[in-house]
């Protein structure tokens, strides 16, 4: 059943996510969070697994105890097409009923005639493309009355008639739309290993005042006698690699709400509580002691 449009009396206000390290939560964790209410700075959700009254009260229930960010992944912003425009409508429904502290989504496509892919799928970054996805993150920034944080993408190729490198197409949209940028640190060691890019030339080139959020996250490695490549799985522990990405991002931008993502192979939530400790060390410049506790 859909929502109701109306947001009820007295609903909640905006919260801020502080500069704290937080969490996604998955509905494995629903139950426990909620009963133990353990020490969480905040939470995000993917904004779709929450359209429909039954999972919407328990994201409710998480709402009145923690700060909440909505992170989308079927806007589809590189679409030619355009937006869903129900899809976009159930999300502002959405976010004026929970008043998220941020809102994002990524640089990518994932719908052809409003049928919705199984992945985050790349664009190619030339003029045409920043069009696009302007227009796409104007609609949707002017639906929901506040702007959006956009993420960088993990790649595994680049289209031979890109004309824009990744750092420069993001500071136009910025500049362009008013958006902000969530850095995914993960998504950047990926894509720069994949396609060998220098990683902290990368984040130098990022307009460091928009980025709203940092990510964390798990990554694999294909299988095969090719160069390695990497996979961008959310399914294990932030890497040693990508922990001292991380601190890096940090004497370069500095501190933000830093976000711990697991989507795969989910773990009890002590282990995501371990990893934000370990962000949150990084965040309060702790970092040999996180170090220490990291690489145990």
């Amino acid at each position: 059943m859909a929502m109701a449009a109306v947001q009820p009396a007295g609903g909640p206000r905006p919260a801020p996510i502080p500069a704290v390290a937080g969490i996604g939560l998955r509905a494995p964790h629903h139950a426990e969070l909620l009963e133990r209410r353990p020490a969480v700075g905040w939470v995000e959700v993917h904004s779709e697994n929450y359209l429909s009254e039954p999972s919407f009260t328990v994201l409710e229930q998480v709402r009145a105890r923690y700060p909440v960010s909505l992170h989308s992944v079927g806007l589809s912003l590189g679409s030619a097409e355009g937006i869903d425009r129900r899809h976009l409508a159930d999300l502002t429904t959405l976010a004026r009923r929970i008043e998220p502290g941020l809102v994002s989504e990524h640089l990518a496509w994932g719908a052809v005639d409003h049928d919705f892919l199984a992945d985050l799928l790349p664009l190619p970054l030339t003029e045409e493309s920043l069009d696009v996805v302007c227009r796409n993150v104007s609609e949707v920034q002017d639906a929901l009355g506040r702007p959006i944080l956009m993420e960088n993408p993990s790649t595994y190729l680049q289209f031979r008639h890109s004309t824009i490198p990744e750092p420069e197409f993001l500071g136009a949209l910025v500049a362009r739309t008013g958006c902000g940028l969530i850095c995914d640190i993960n998504n950047v060691f990926v894509s720069a290993t994949n396609h060998g890019w220098d990683a902290q030339q990368y984040l130098r080139a990022l307009p460091a005042e928009a980025i709203g959020e940092f990510h964390l996250a798990g990554h694999s490695e294909a299988d095969g006698d090719a160069a390695p490549l990497l996979l961008d799985t959310h399914d294990r522990r932030v890497s040693p690699q990508v922990w001292s990405l991380f601190e890096n991002a940090l004497a370069i931008i500095g501190r933000r709400p830093t976000l711990i993502e697991w989507d795969a192979a989910i773990p009890p939530l002590r282990v995501l509580q371990e990893e934000a400790a370990l962000a949150g060390r990084r965040l309060a410049g702790n970092v040999g002691e996180a170090r220490d506790a990291a690489f145990a």
